[in-house]
């Protein structure tokens, strides 16, 4: 009986998914401006139910309660923060993932878990172009990739690492090992520029690290020279510089930290190298956009988001390191009950990463990589382009136009403020936009910024 019940209720569900991605253009993008703060509470008792419901009242409450708040981000017209794309493989993946429900910390804990992660994070190290010594499988290297949640674990995770590499040898230069670790924390300094994502902040904030953010040129580009300067200011002041979170793909404009610059300086000064491709990162499927990559072999560490623009939903963070044992010297923990006979010879993830626990992410990723291949991957990166979209005249005014064109329900944009100038971000995040969708979403807020104008020049005379 509970086969049958499975049988049904799953099939019910899968149908109303496809309902619900077929349809989604009939959806507003974002919840009616009734939906505030607080709003499901008058839709559902105090207490959880003393007794079972009925299934049938369950799911149609999904209607009723749950998408009147969703913002549909799979909607041809959402176009705020980053894509966020799913597709049928990458679905299939993770309802096959949560259904073995194994927890893979170790390899003992489940074999396959372990094993299709490094052979599919080679795979994709491979596909980006990214260096050899980023591969679990290749006889000069020393290093391989993980699947983590974020790019924001991923950055604070490679900031862990070196900062006990950096303590580590400080303590053996300057004091035969008996500085307190706290101590030479307290010097610690690490460089990203003043496009980089808030993660980094946060980063610091939790690791006691501090982070200095450096001046970028008219390209919104950090570049080697102003490091450099960076670097010998914070020595003259007693501090030890210890990493540097180069951006390829910045949050607001999606510029490019000049890595061929960046790197040598890096290698020279002893600084670990780490790689912010969180969304950008995608775009190295194909060869021809690899130019950013030009010094990715000073790379300590490098991560981006497959769950971004690659056809993998959400959560599925790629992350590559150079030196494991780095990572293994960071986190690793080994109480009996975690210990197996094969510990010496396997890779026991739990040792790379914050959390013990670990979701079987890999199958969704092994799915779309199987399902779609890597030409039809590349075709689709080559099908999406990012845009920008600025008023000449003012952030008031592009604020404005951003509070009417969000008012309107048409579509979902947001804001970045880059050297003061206030812009309307504008990016392709469905999978089922087309020309045809970019042109009416372009044609609204054109029409909305010559009404809003014109409304500026009637009220005070010419705006210049």
């Amino acid at each position: 009986m509970q086969a049958e019940e499975y049988n049904r209720r799953g099939k019910e569900m899968v149908d109303y998914i496809t309902r619900y991605l077929t349809t989604i253009r009939e959806r507003k993008v974002i919840p009616s401006p009734e939906v505030k703060p607080g709003y499901m509470r008058e839709l559902l008792p105090d207490s959880a139910p003393a007794e079972s419901e009925d299934w049938d009242r369950i799911f149609t409450d999904i209607e009723k309660i749950i998408m009147p708040g969703v913002v549909h981000w799979q909607s041809p017209h959402m176009h705020a923060y980053y894509p966020a794309l799913t597709s049928w493989p990458s679905m299939l993946g993770d309802m096959l993932a949560d259904a073995i429900n194994n927890i893979g910390f170790t390899w003992a804990s489940s074999p396959a878990c372990t094993e299709l992660e490094m052979n599919v994070m080679d795979w994709l190290c491979k596909a980006l172009g990214l260096p050899s010594f980023f591969l679990h499988h290749h006889p000069d290297s020393t290093g391989g990739g993980i699947l983590q949640g974020t790019v924001s674990e991923s950055t604070l995770v490679a900031l862990l690492a070196a900062r006990k590499s950096r303590i580590q040898q400080v303590k053996r230069t300057e004091s035969d090992g008996d500085l307190d670790d706290s101590v030479v924390n307290s010097r610690l300094v690490a460089y990203a520029s003043d496009q980089a994502h808030s993660s980094v902040e946060k980063a610091g904030l939790i690791s006691l690290v501090k982070i200095r953010f450096l001046p970028t040129d008219d390209c919104f580009s950090l570049r080697g020279d102003t490091l450099r300067r960076a670097i010998q200011e914070d020595r003259r002041r007693g501090l030890v510089p210890t990493m540097l979170c180069a951006t390829l793909g910045t949050t607001g404009v999606c510029a490019f930290d000049d890595l061929s610059e960046l790197g040598p300086v890096c290698a020279e000064e002893g600084l670990w190298l780490h790689v912010d491709a969180a969304y950008a990162g995608s775009a190295f499927i194909c060869p021809e956009l690899r130019g950013p990559l030009r010094g990715i072999e000073y790379a300590d560490s490098f991560v981006f988001n497959p769950s971004k623009w690659m056809m993998v939903h959400f959560d599925c963070t790629a992350f590559w390191v150079k030196d494991k044992f780095k990572l293994q010297q960071t986190f690793s923990v080994d109480p009996i009950y975690l210990r197996h006979e094969n510990s010496d010879q396997a890779t026991d993830f739990m040792h790379w990463q914050i959390p013990l626990s670990r979701r079987f992410r890999s199958i969704k990723l092994w799915f779309v990589m199987r399902s779609f291949g890597l030409k039809n991957l590349q075709e689709h990166i080559r099908h999406v382009c990012n845009h920008s979209v600025s008023l000449p005249r003012g952030n008031d005014l592009t604020q404005e136009l951003l509070r009417r064109l969000t008012q309107s329900g048409t579509m979902y944009l947001i804001p970045a403020d880059i050297d003061r100038k206030r812009i309307i971000r504008f990016t392709v995040t469905s999978q089922l936009t087309t020309s045809e969708d970019i042109l009416r979403d372009w044609a609204i807020i054109h029409k909305m910024a010559v009404e809003l104008l014109a409304e500026k020049e009637v009220h005070h005379g010419k705006y210049f």
